[in-house]
């Protein structure tokens, strides 16, 4: 059974940074692009970040690009999401997902397997 399990979440002050990780079991068999969405209060889920198998593809949503960077270790089943420079539009609850059909994963109705969620709150 795949798992997705993220932690790393927590407060911080506008400029700051934070460093989500998500654990992968039970991903065999299949090459797994992985990504990262996020939900801000009262929104729609929106994607965030994605990293291919391999980890030489990446795409950043224009609101991640040069302040985020998403990065894997096969070796550790772990995907990491370096935040920088964070700004309070970033307060969301953040998902680490799993797309097994795809290079990357872009949009909601292609992941397979969703993380339960961390909470990133971002104070001015």
């Amino acid at each position: 059974q795949v798992q997705l399990v993220e932690s790393g979440g927590g407060m911080v002050q506008a400029g700051g940074s934070l460093r989500l990780s998500c654990a992968a079991s039970g991903l065999t068999g299949r090459r797994y692009a992985m990504g990262w969405f996020r939900q801000p209060p009262e929104k729609e889920r929106e994607f965030v970040a994605s990293i291919s198998w391999s980890g030489g593809n990446t795409y950043y949503a224009d609101s991640a690009k040069g302040r985020f960077t998403i990065s894997r270790d096969n070796a550790k089943s772990t995907v990491y999401l370096q935040m920088n420079s964070l700004k309070p539009e970033d307060t969301a609850v953040y998902y680490c997902a799993a797309d097994g059909d795809s290079i990357l994963v872009l949009n909601t109705n292609e992941v397979d397997v969703w993380g339960q969620g961390t909470q990133v709150t971002v104070s001015s």
